[in-house]
């Protein structure tokens, strides 16, 4: 695996340290470097990037600032000569913080963070692809919480609850949050076993206790079933005469 990175630092010693640095891990792609965050943005919209080593403080536009404008934010490894930025850098969800002067073992360990973050993506996008085109075959789905993949099994789950860009997984013995967006949860799973129906929900139909005035009984939760989804929910309860 490739990762293709942008650095941007308004002092030419730093880039250039950065650059050399870049050149000794084969895993590292420099696809381009910026003194200044300006001139960087018409390239960071047109061009897909897995990481950026960005310095923080530089003059007309800031690397947190730079950031916060980006629709779309690559993995983000900050450099800088003042320690003071650390907090607001995680909490951007910074990979890491370099102070300068920077070590190339320092810099290896950051680069390194990312290099693993991106594999459990790809092995987690490749399992999808996987169990979305053998639903029948699989009985179970990875899920990715932090840096780790867990294994649930399709029986184990009661429902899933959306909550904005992620997804909280009740299961009959625990509860998991992920990355990830109710639509594409759904194409995972086995239409025969899990139904939608709510613009928040996905349960698994096995685990319905009962069903009352619009509302779903799982456990001790009620899911209420939205108006968008009733008709087509009942429908598909008819035809596979499960009514």
């Amino acid at each position: 695996m490739k990762i293709k990175c942008v650095a941007i630092d308004d002092e030419p010693l730093a880039l250039e340290i950065i650059k050399n640095y870049a050149e000794k891990v084969p895993f590292l792609d420099l696809v381009q470097t910026f003194d200044n965050a300006i001139e960087s943005m018409d390239f960071l919209k047109n061009n897909k990037v897995d990481l950026l080593l960005l310095d923080i403080q530089m003059e007309e536009l800031t690397g947190i600032q730079l950031l916060n404008i980006l629709k779309i934010k690559p993995n983000v490894i900050f450099t800088t000569a003042y320690d003071t930025f650390a907090i607001a850098g995680f909490e951007l969800d910074a990979i890491d913080y370099l102070l300068k002067p920077i070590s190339f073992e320092r810099f290896l360990k950051a680069v390194n963070k990312v290099y693993e973050k991106l594999m459990v993506e790809d092995m987690i996008e490749n399992k999808t692809k996987e169990v979305s085109n053998n639903k029948t075959e699989e009985d179970y789905l990875f899920l990715k919480t932090e840096f780790r993949l867990e294994k649930v099994s399709f029986s184990e789950i009661l429902y899933i609850e959306g909550m904005g860009d992620y997804l909280k997984i009740v299961t009959t013995t625990r509860r998991l949050l992920t990355l990830q967006s109710l639509k594409k949860m759904e194409e995972i799973l086995p239409s025969n076993r899990f139904y939608r129906i709510h613009k928040s929900y996905i349960v698994a139909l096995e685990k319905i206790e009962n069903i009352e005035k619009g509302r779903i009984k799982i456990g001790d939760k009620h899911i209420p079933i939205s108006d968008t989804y009733k008709k087509h929910f009942f429908d598909f309860l008819e035809k596979r005469k499960l009514t």
